[in-house]
């Protein structure tokens, strides 16, 4: 890892899994590549690059990256996403042992450990140890890409981060930013937050959203949708524990909804993980329907396949709100961040259309108002 520059941007991983691995890979490739580094959304956003991106820390549970640097953690078992970058040598944050909390299901401690976690014997840092390494390796954010369903341990982090001072970027399905508890906390505490759960760069939520959109700019009056995803990473295996899928069936569903004119009953629409397909490693497979009317009543339909790598997909995205968490902490903002969130979060505290949330984080970015 390079040293820090006036520039960098001080972040600390929660959870080293695929979307990790493909953060820890993507901080290097437009590093090297810089303004070549292909499909980079916003390469300048309020003066900050993704190169500028600097992880400094990470925290996990797993024996094979535990105590191991973040670039060799990247490339551990059960991680399975592509290598688009394999130059990592300069990647050589440590990667802490954290809490199982409810990071690990039983479910998950009960499967093929090529597939599933394999928990470290090594004693794991209470909340004083996790704050105490955040604060010597200077940690200004912290990214959360715990398991689907890990409550516990995401409100652990958020403690965490809440007496470091640590802008806190969640991109999973718990809902902190989006929680009025939640957001008062981080807003007497005068941290910023952005969440809560990441849109893909191009995945089925965007574009489910999309569709929805269009029928109701075009006058079609949809009747019914579904979205059933697949895939056979580390991330659906886990989400095979219909009990760990409350959050994140809400997340998604929502995201949905709030895209269209009118609600749909809870019986007309259907969205989230469907199955896991271990073949499928990484990559996710979308089937989207929709169901509608056009004039006078007549049916129509449309349905869609989306075939994407996962965490990739995720990282691009999350370069970007680490970003701006930066920018909201170089402010002194505090509290969740909503002209950041809109755009780049499925269940953010504010859900607003996508071309308006774009405009407004470009605004955010640019310092003007939303």
């Amino acid at each position: 890892m390079t040293g820090s520059s006036a520039t960098s941007i001080r972040t600390a991983i929660v959870g080293a899994g695929n979307c990790a691995s493909s953060l820890v890979q993507g901080v290097a490739y437009c590093r090297e590549k810089g303004e070549d580094a292909i499909g980079v959304p916003f390469p300048v956003l309020g003066g900050y690059k993704p190169s500028d991106v600097e992880i400094v820390a990470a925290f996990d549970v797993d024996a094979r990256k535990v105590g191991r640097t973040v670039g060799e953690a990247a490339v551990a078992l059960p991680n399975c996403t592509e290598i688009f970058h394999d130059a990592l040598s300069e990647m050589i944050a440590p990667v802490f042992r954290g809490p199982d909390l409810d990071g690990v299901s039983a479910f998950m401690r009960n499967q093929a450990p090529d597939r599933s976690f394999v928990v470290s014997p090594d004693a794991p840092l209470d909340k004083a140890g996790v704050v105490a390494a955040l604060r010597e390796a200077r940690a200004e954010v912290i990214i959360n890409f715990l398991p689907v369903g890990s409550i516990e341990a995401t409100e652990f982090y958020a403690e965490c981060a809440l007496e470091a001072g640590c802008a806190f970027v969640n991109g999973i399905p718990v809902f902190i930013a989006s929680d009025p508890v939640w957001a008062k906390r981080f807003r007497d505490a005068g941290v910023p937050i952005v969440g809560d759960d990441f849109k893909a760069q191009f995945g089925a939520t965007i574009t489910h959203r999309t569709l929805a959109r269009l029928a109701d700019m075009r006058g079609v009056k949809v009747d019914k949708t579904y979205q059933l995803n697949v895939g056979g990473n580390t991330d659906f295996l886990n989400m095979m524990d219909m009990d760990r899928l409350t959050m994140k069936r809400e997340s998604k569903t929502e995201a949905v909804q709030t895209a269209m004119n009118a609600r749909l009953d809870d019986s007309e629409i259907r969205i989230g993980p469907s199955d896991y397909v271990p073949w499928l490693e990484d990559r996710k497979v979308a089937y989207v329907r929709l169901e509608g009317r056009l004039f006078g009543g007549v049916r129509t339909h449309v349905e869609m396949r989306l075939e994407v790598e996962d965490s990739p997909n995720a990282a691009a995205m999350a370069l970007i709100a680490i970003r701006c968490a930066r920018i909201a902490r170089d402010r002194g903002l505090a509290g969740p961040i909503d002209d950041a969130s809109a755009f780049l979060f499925k269940h953010p505290p504010t859900q607003i259309e996508d071309s308006e949330g774009y405009e407004r984080l470009i605004a955010f970015a640019e310092g003007r108002e939303g």
